[in-house]
C-alpha cells in the first residue's frame, strides 16, 4: 500500500471491514515503562494500522474514464498510483487529512482538560533530538510530572532511553510509514500514566516532510535542527519551519570545529516563518537548555490555567 499523502509505503493486513467499506486490521504493539509488552487486536473506524504499525486510508476504486486501459494518478511522491486520478489522489488527501484533525482536536481537548503541556518534537535523523530529550527531561524530572511518546519506523532503542531516566514512556513503531498521526497517539494516551499538569513529549518519527502536515493535538511543534546540517535546510524544508513554533539549533558545542554560519541559518528559518523562536542550545553542555526549560515552564502555568478556568466550578 502507499500513503497517498506522503508516498510512504505502509505494511497492512486486511482482514476486517470499517464503516467506508476499507479491509483494515489493527494490530498495536505498545512498549510500556513496566517490564513486558503486549499486543491489542483492535478492529476501528479509522483507517490505520499500528504496530503501533499503522496504516491509512487508502481508496481501492478504480475510476476509468478515459480511452486507454489505465488512469495514472501521481502521488507527491511522484509514484504512479493506477486508477488514480489526480483529482482523486487529492481528495483522498483531504479525507485524511479532515480525519486526522478530528482525531487530533479529541486528543488536544483530552489533554487540556489534564492541563498537559504537549510538544511535538521533530527533526530529521541525527538531529540529536532523543539526547536533547533525555537531557531536557533530566533537568526537569524532579519539578514537573513528564511523560514521553516516541515514534520510530522500528525498535524501542529510544523508548529504552527514556524509561532509563525514570519516565514513562511508549514506543510506537511505524513500520514503513514516516510519521507518527492524530490516531496513533490517541491510542499511546490510552496506556501512557499522564498526570494532570505536566508536559508530554512525543518525539515524532526523524522525518522533516510528512510530521509538518499531521497534528497529532499537540500545543506546539518543536524543530530541531542541527548545526551538522546546511544552513539552508529551512529552505529546502518550509513546511515544517512554518508550522513549528520554536527551532532548537542544537550541536552548538561544535561550532568551533564547523564551518556554519549561524546568522545564515537563522535568517533562513525566519524567512520560512517570522514569528519562529529560536534558541541555541546543546544537548552535551546544556548551553542555552535553562532557556528552552523557562519556554517549557511557561507553557505548563498556561496549561495549567487554562484547565483551571474550564473546571467545573
Amino acid at each position: 500500500m502507499m500513503c497517498t499523502v506522503c508516498g510512504c509505503g505502509e505494511a497492512s493486513v486486511e482482514t476486517g471491514k470499517d464503516k467506508a467499506g476499507h479491509a483494515h486490521t489493527h494490530d498495536h504493539t505498545h512498549s510500556h515503562s513496566h517490564p513486558h509488552q503486549h499486543g491489542h487486536g483492535h478492529s476501528h473506524d479509522h483507517a490505520h494500522e499500528h504496530t503501533h504499525d499503522h496504516s491509512h486510508d487508502h481508496d481501492h476504486d478504480h475510476g476509468h474514464d478515459h480511452t486507454h486501459p489505465h488512469d495514472y494518478g501521481r502521488g507527491p511522491a511522484g509514484v504512479h498510483v493506477p486508477g488514480l486520478s489526480q483529482e482523486r489522489i487529492v481528495r483522498i488527501e483531504r479525507d485524511i487529512l479532515s480525519k486526522n484533525d478530528a482525531l487530533a482536536a479529541a486528543n488536544r481537548v483530552r489533554l487540556a482538560e489534564l492541563g498537559v503541556f504537549a510538544l511535538n518534537l521533530v527533526s530529521s535523523p541525527g538531529s540529536g533530538k532523543t539526547s536533547l530529550l533525555v537531557r531536557t527531561i533530566t533537568d526537569l524530572a524532579d519539578k514537573l510530572p513528564l511523560a514521553v511518546i516516541e515514534g520510530d519506523q522500528q525498535t524501542s532503542n529510544d523508548a529504552a532511553r527514556i524509561r532509563a531516566t525514570g519516565v514513562a514512556a511508549i514506543q510506537i513503531n511505524t513500520g514503513k510509514g514516516c510519521h507518527l498521526d492524530a490516531h496513533m497517539v490517541g491510542h499511546a494516551l490510552d496506556d501512557l500514566p499522564l498526570a494532570a499538569g505536566g508536559v508530554l513529549f512525543i518525539e515524532n518519527v526523524g522525518n522533516l516532510v510528512c510530521p509538518a502536515a499531521f497534528d497529532l493535538g499537540e500545543a506546539h511543534k518543536v524543530v530541531v535542527l542541527s548545526v551538522t546540517e546546511g544552513e539552508d535546510k529551512p529552505l529546502k524544508y518550509p513546511d515544517m519551519f512554518a508550522a513549528a513554533d520554536l527551532m532548537l539549533l542544537n550541536k552548538s558545542d561544535l561550532l568551533p570545529h564547523l564551518e556554519f554560519d549561524v546568522a545564515a541559518c537563522v535568517a533562513n528559518a525566519l524567512r520560512v516563518n517570522p514569528r519562529l523562536k529560536i534558541l541555541q542550545v546543546s544537548a552535551r553542555t546544556g548551553e542555552g537548555l535553562g532557556a528552552f526549560l523557562d519556554w517549557i515552564g511557561a507553557g505548563v502555568a498556561m496549561a495549567r490555567a487554562t484547565a483551571k478556568a474550564a473546571a467545573p466550578a
